[in-house]
């Protein structure tokens, strides 16, 4: 059969099955396979960092690895390979949208991956994970990914020759001991302002940073 991409025999067909069955549509889902998929996952992108970055830090690796194994990138791969069609949901859930939910994507990946490793094996487990990511895998840039967002904004800027981004915290609340920080973040010369909340002032300042860039780079 195919799937994400790829074409694999197995010798349980209902693993994979399972792999592809939301818990919306039953008690044989593919919550215990993800945990599976999520664990063999990281030890095919960490030996893959180990191998061909040598000089990274463990720092450096674990930032890259994050990257890859995120959820976000998780779903992007699902969208990428057309996984969507393939996932069985229950009837609620398919009112809402599940199809299209970033979250049910990236579990069923994750779950496919724990499948195949039942199956067939670490080795083709990680020959098969490696094939997957290919794209994702030729893209890394030790020099950018993992950068923090105010790092990335202020050497972009430098680059430009544009002045450096003011940051300002606008507001602070304080619910039941439980702080939240309202933070804008500023390119005069751009005539660009972003604003964000978080549960400190340098998370604030670093979400305000990401929009920043986004919007920058979204001109």
């Amino acid at each position: 059969m195919k799937i994400l991409g790829q074409s694999i025999v197995v010798s349980d067909s209902s693993l994979l099955q399972q792999a592809l069955t939301h818990r919306s549509k039953g008690k044989n889902n593919n919550e215990r396979l993800e945990f599976l998929g999520d664990s063999v996952l990281s030890l095919v992108v960490s030996k893959y960092l180990y191998d061909h970055f040598p000089t990274l830090t463990e720092g450096d690796m674990s930032r890259l690895r994050a990257q890859l194994v995120k959820g976000k990138t998780l779903a992007e791969i699902a969208r990428h390979y057309g996984l969507g069609n393939q996932i069985k949901l229950g009837p609620g859930e398919i009112k809402s949208g599940g199809v299209n939910k970033s979250s049910v994507l990236a579990d069923a990946v994750e779950a496919v991956y724990g499948a195949i490793l039942l199956d067939q094996g670490y080795q083709t487990t990680n020959q098969f994970i490696l094939a997957v990511m290919e794209p994702w895998l030729a893209d890394i840039d030790p020099n950018e990914i993992g950068k923090d967002a105010k790092t990335g904004l202020q050497e972009f800027l430098q680059k430009q020759g544009l002045q450096l981004p003011a940051y300002e915290t606008v507001a602070v609340e304080d619910s039941d001991n439980d702080p939240t920080f309202e933070v804008t973040c500023q390119v005069i010369e751009l005539q660009k302002i972003t604003k964000a909340v978080g549960k400190s002032r340098k998370k604030a300042e670093q979400i305000a940073a990401a929009k920043m860039m986004e919007s920058i780079t979204n001109d």
